[in-house]
This record gives structure tokens, sequence and C-alpha cells, in this order.
């Protein structure tokens, strides 16, 4: 969930919806993201809006406690209840984010989900996930939140190589992730993720392809990889600025996206998004889907977005500020806006572009429509979908992903 937020009209003190963004609901999948603010220490490339006991102290008292955080965001999913009043739709998934969402107790995170459960009800297939430091985690644990109703799991993994770990400021052991794939598989999970990133200064081919084969042999059905991108504000920011480490590079970047490529395709994934393989439809992270496609979501915990037929809304940043608004029966939101038709046409191109099936030809204006032809002829665009109507990046174009969206959008 990343630190800046945008600025905003004011949110009602309730949280009270337009009747517009309610219109229409019992016909669109409905999503709940869970945020945990909190991390035993800070990545230096993070920039998310998480917070280190250090951090804390002195700053939010026992509002921002860890130990009671849990019964601070099952308030807001019972404000969500309220908001959406008689919805009748189920939660089709529940993703829990951080943060290091492991650093609660693993009865907290099954108490966060069945407040959902209870205020909303649950699809009967409804994917439910939770990231994971491979560290605070154990085979206890994963049975817990197995038997509290996760079927999923997403354990950040980022490298396989030890200096690579260092330069990220990650502090799990190399070989911990994988051990925690069969960990989690023993437990009777579903489906299993492993997050990695690519172009981390200092690291080699020989680097990604090692972290890459580390990956594959663990056996997840997900992987994703991402770009190293250097935010401003971070550690990793700071050290690139004063030449201790080298800034990264974009040509790099694209080496290794071929490299992921090619490996994760020889292993059986396909490629769904841009930064995501699955090796099934089934294993596709569907929480995410909801985000890429514009479906509703509610966003509980300090920072999160939300997203209800065309209002979206986003939570104070602070543990303490957002607990405090609720323990006066506030609502957190810091700020919203409505999106027009045209705000909601242009997200839907640069989202659904990054996906396989990508985006509708009759989505795009005049001028994107040219572009569109244009980036066909370069190669950028798949020849079989646009001849049916759609605009499917090809592996060219995912490398060029932000531009060809660009170019289509304008």
């Amino acid at each position: 969930m990343p630190s800046a937020l945008p600025d905003g009209e004011p949110v009602p003190a309730d949280g009270a919806l337009p009747a517009s963004a309610l219109a229409g609901a019992a016909g669109r999948p409905l999503g709940f993201y869970l945020h945990v603010p909190y991390c035993a220490t800070r990545c230096g490339y993070c920039d998310f809006n998480t917070y280190t006991a250090t951090e804390l102290r002195g700053s939010g008292g026992v509002l921002a406690s860890r130990d009671n955080y849990a019964d601070t965001l099952i308030d807001e999913v019972r404000l969500a209840r309220k908001v959406l009043g008689d919805d009748p739709r189920e939660v089709r998934t529940v993703f829990v984010g951080g943060g290091t969402p492991t650093l609660l107790a693993a009865d907290d995170l099954v108490r966060m989900l069945g407040a959902v459960r209870e205020e909303f009800g649950l699809a009967p297939d409804a994917e439910v996930t939770t990231e994971a430091n491979p560290e605070s985690v154990d085979p206890a644990y994963l049975a817990t939140l197995r038997a509290g109703g996760f079927n999923r799991i997403s354990f950040g993994m980022q490298s396989a190589r030890q200096h690579v770990l260092k330069v990220l400021d990650r502090t799990h052991t190399p070989g911990r992730p994988e051990a925690c794939v069969a960990e989690a598989r023993a437990a009777g999970f579903e489906h299993v993720n492993l997050d990695l990133i690519y172009g981390t200064p200092g690291e080699s081919d020989d680097d990604w392809r090692a972290s890459l084969d580390a990956a594959l042999g663990a056996g997840p059905d997900h992987v994703s990889a991402y770009a190293l991108i250097v935010e401003e504000g971070t550690q990793l920011a700071r050290r690139i600025r004063r030449g201790e480490v080298p800034m990264t590079d974009d040509d790099v970047h694209a080496d290794r996206y071929l490299i992921a490529e090619e490996m994760l395709s020889a292993a059986g994934f396909d490629w769904y998004e841009v930064s995501n393989w699955a090796t099934s439809r089934a294993g596709r992270c569907l929480h995410n889907e909801l985000y890429w496609r514009g479906a509703d979501w509610w966003g509980a915990g300090p920072g999160a977005h939300s997203h209800v037929g065309g209002v979206r809304w986003w939570n104070v940043k602070h543990p303490g500020a957002y607990a405090g608004a609720l323990a006066e029966g506030r609502s957190p939101g810091a700020g919203r806006e409505v999106l027009s038709d045209e705000d909601r046409r242009v997200e839907r191109v640069l989202l659904e572009l990054r996906l396989v099936e990508g985006v509708p030809l009759p989505l795009l204006r005049p001028e994107g429509l040219k572009a569109a032809r244009r980036a066909l002829g370069d190669g950028l665009l798949a020849e079989g979908p646009y001849g049916e109507g759609r605009a499917v990046l090809t592996l060219r174009g995912r490398l060029l992903a932000d531009a060809v969206v660009r170019d289509l959008v304008d």
C-alpha cells in the first residue's frame, strides 16, 4: 500500500457513499483488502505505509499497538457493513497485506477474516490470501491459517542470493522461502505464490537465474516478478544518491524480464499480467484481477484504498489516527474522489492492457486507435487478437508496456 495519499474531497464522518456508487452493486464482484501496517524492520526499497515498533513508539500510544490491531480493523469491517447497507453480495476475495501480516498472531488474522465472513458472507469458492514473511511463520502458524479459512499464501522471497537480499535490507535466510512453500503445502494451502524482485544493484544475470531456479524448484503455482523501482525517500534511494550502490538500469531490467519469461514458460507457467505468471487459471490471483478490472473492493486499515461503483477513497495513514477515528465512531477516510466516465475509461485502458486478455479496441478514442495500429505495425501488439477487436501485448510490447499504454490513452 503506497505511502503517499492523493488529495480529494472530504469523506463523510459516517463514511456514506453516493447512491450512484451502490446502484447495480449486486452485479459486481466484491473483495476486501485488509492492511496490516507493521514490520519488524524497514526494507531499504519499500515506500509502503508501514511502521516498525521504533517508529510508532510515543506517536500513537496504545491506539497504535499491534496487540489490539485486529479489533480495530474489525471495527472498520463493521463500518463497511453499515455503509454498504443491505448489499446482497458475498465477498469473492479477501487479501491480507502489509507490512508483514504474519507479525500478528495467526488467530488475529483468522478473526479478521471471520469478521468479513460474519458481516458479509464469503462466496463458496472465495479466494482468501495473506502475504507472509518467511521468517515469521512456522508449520503451526500455517496450519492455524488454513484451518481458519485461508487458502492462498504469498511469500516474499525477492532473491535466493544473500548479497542481493542484503542490498534490499531483507532479513530472511536464503532457502527459507522455499521451505515455506513445502510447509504451506503440508498445511493444505491450495495456492502458493513467491514474490521475486529483479534488477537490484549488484545482481547478475546468473544471480537472477539462480533465484528463478530456486523459486521454481520449491513448487509454487504462482510467481510474481517485479523490476526494482527506486522510490524517493527510501533508504535505497539515499544510498544510490550517496554513490554507495549503482542506480538500476532499464536495459538490465528488460534482459532480466526476458530471462524470467523464458524460464517460467519452460516450467509450465503462463503470464496473465505483465508481472505475474501462474500454472493454471485457478492459480491466478483473483483479488488482483478485481483491481485490474475495476471491480469493487473495500480496503480496511491505515492508508488503505477502496473503490465501490466509481467512488475511490483512502484512509488516514497513521495507525494511531486510524484507530482514534474508529474509536470515536468516525470513518477513518482521509479523502475521496468520484470518478467520471472518462476517468474510468482511462483506468480500464491503463490496467487491462497489462492483462493477457488485453483491452477491447472500442474502448480507445480515435487517437488511441491510431496509436494501436502503429503499435501493431511495430510488433508491440499481437496480430490475432487485434483482428478480433482486442489490443494484446506481445512479449516485446510487455517490455515497453508503460509507453504503449501512454500512447493508447492519448
